[in-house]
C-alpha cells in the first residue's frame, strides 16, 4: 500500500492522467500559433507598417526581435530550472502574461527606446513560453513517453505563420500596427493563459535533492554524457543559426539563382507546408525509432535541400520541399533527441541550457547572414550555409552510436 493510500484512503493522482492528452496538446498548441505569431513572427509583417508610421530605422525596428530572441536565450536556463521544480503550467501561463505586457509596450511606444524596451519584455515571454519551456513542461508532466505529444504540439506550431501572418496583416490594415499589438495582447491575456490554466495539470513542486556523492545533480550530465552533450549543443546552434540566416535572406538568396520576386515568394511558401509534412512522416514513420535517426535525417535533408539549391538551381522547388521537411524534423528532435539521451530528471533544466546557446545563435544569425552578402554575395553565403549543414551532418552522426548503446 503506497504511502497516500494508507494516509487518506485514496491512492495519489498521476497529474499526466488527469487531463486527456489530447486536451493537453491541442491547448498548448494553439497556444503557441499565438505566441509565436505574436513574437518571433511578427515584424516579417509589421515591420513596415511602423516604419511608415514613425519613421524609425527598418534596422533597429526589425533589429529590436534579435534584442527579444537574445533575452529569451539568456533567460532560458533559469526557465528551465523553474520549470523542473514548479512544472510547466504557472511558467508557460506567466509567459502569456510577459507577451501581453511586451506587446501592450509596443503599441504605446512613443519612441525607438521604449520599443526596443518592449521586445526585451518580450524576449522574456519568449525566452518562458516557446518551444523550449513547452517541450520541457510536456517532458516534466510525461516522461519518456513525451515524444508523440511533443510531435503533436510541433503540428500546431507548423501553421503559427500560416495562421498569423495573414492575421497580422489583417489586423495591421483596419486596426494599424499599434491596434495589431493590443489584439495580440488581449489574445494573450484572454485565450492563451487561460489554455495553459485550464487545460495542462498542476504539478507537486520538486524539492532540490540533496547531491549523492559521485553523481551530478540534476540537469547537469555525467562525464560519460559530457561528449554527447556538447555534440548535441554545437549541432542544434549550428543548425539554428543556418535556419534562421536561411529564413530572414531566403528570398534574396533565390533570386541570386536566377529566379524571379514573384518566383522565389512562390517557393519560399513551400516551407511551411514541407515543414508539417516532415513532422506528419515522423509521427508516422518514427515512432519506432530511436529520436537520434529523426535528428540525422532532419540535418541530411538539410544538407541535400541546400546543397541541391547551389549545385542544380533548377530544381530549386524540390530542395526547397527537402530542406523544409528537414527544418521541421528538428522541431521534433529539439525535444524528443535530449530526453531520450539524459532521460526525465533534469530534463528542464537540460533543456534550458541547450536553449541558451541555440537562441543567442537565432539572435545573432540576421547580422552574420547580413555580413555575409555583403562580403561574399548570395552565392557565397549560400556555399557557406551548404558547408554549415554538411559540418552539422559530421557533428550529428557520432551521436547514433552513443545513443543505441543506452537503449
Amino acid at each position: 500500500m503506497s504511502l497516500g493510500t494508507a494516509a487518506g484512503g485514496t491512492a495519489p493522482v498521476d497529474p499526466a492522467a488527469s487531463r486527456p492528452r489530447l486536451v493537453v496538446v491541442s491547448a498548448i498548441g494553439v497556444a503557441q500559433i499565438l505566441a509565436w505569431g505574436s513574437s518571433y513572427y511578427l515584424p516579417a509583417v509589421l515591420a513596415g507598417p511602423v516604419v511608415a508610421d514613425t519613421g524609425w530605422p527598418l534596422a533597429w525596428v526589425v533589429g529590436a526581435l534579435s534584442v527579444g530572441l537574445l533575452v529569451s536565450g539568456l533567460v532560458s536556463p533559469r526557465v528551465g530550472h523553474i520549470i523542473e521544480r514548479h512544472g510547466g503550467r504557472p511558467v508557460l501561463a506567466a509567459s502569456a502574461v510577459l507577451l501581453a505586457v511586451g506587446l501592450l509596450g509596443l503599441a504605446l511606444a512613443p519612441n525607438l527606446p521604449l520599443f526596443v524596451a518592449a521586445w526585451v519584455v518580450i524576449g522574456f515571454g519568449m525566452g518562458a513560453g516557446l518551444y523550449d519551456p513547452a517541450f520541457s513542461a510536456l517532458g516534466r508532466l510525461y516522461g519518456e513517453d513525451a515524444r508523440p505529444v511533443i510531435t503533436q504540439v510541433t503540428l500546431f506550431g507548423g501553421f503559427a505563420s500560416t495562421v498569423c501572418w495573414p492575421l497580422t496583416a489583417f489586423l495591421a490594415a483596419h486596426l494599424g500596427w499599434r491596434g495589431a499589438c493590443l489584439t495580440y495582447a488581449a489574445l494573450m491575456v484572454a485565450v492563451v493563459m487561460p489554455l495553459y490554466l485550464l487545460a495542462l495539470p498542476r504539478e507537486a513542486e520538486r524539492p532540490p535533492k540533496p547531491a549523492m556523492a559521485g553523481s551530478p545533480p540534476p540537469g547537469h550530465v555525467r562525464p560519460d554524457q559530457r561528449a554527447a552533450f556538447l555534440l548535441l549543443a554545437a549541432g542544434f546552434t549550428l543548425a539554428y543559426g543556418t535556419m534562421t540566416i536561411i529564413g530572414v535572406h531566403l528570398l534574396m538568396l533565390l533570386q541570386s539563382q536566377g529566379l524571379a520576386l514573384a518566383a522565389a515568394v512562390g517557393l519560399g511558401t513551400l516551407i511551411g507546408p514541407a515543414q508539417v509534412g516532415g513532422r506528419i512522416l515522423e509521427m508516422a514513420f518514427g515512432k519506432k525509432t530511436h529520436p537520434v535517426w529523426s535528428l540525422v535525417a532532419s540535418s541530411v535533408l538539410v544538407a541535400v535541400g541546400l546543397g541541391l539549391l547551389v549545385g542544380v538551381p533548377g530544381i530549386a522547388a524540390a530542395s526547397i520541399v527537402l530542406y523544409g521537411m528537414g527544418s521541421g524534423i528538428r522541431s521534433i528532435a529539439r525535444g524528443t533527441v535530449p530526453l531520450a539521451l539524459f532521460g526525465r530528471e533534469g530534463y528542464a533544466i537540460l533543456m534550458g541550457r541547450l536553449a541558451l546557446p541555440t537562441l543567442l545563435a537565432t539572435a545573432a544569425a540576421p547580422l552574420i547572414g547580413a555580413w555575409l552578402l555583403d562580403s561574399m554575395g548570395p552565392h557565397g553565403t549560400l556555399a557557406v550555409l551548404c558547408g554549415a549543414a554538411l559540418v552539422n551532418v559530421a557533428l550529428v552522426l557520432p551521436l547514433v552510436p552513443m545513443a543505441l548503446k543506452n537503449r
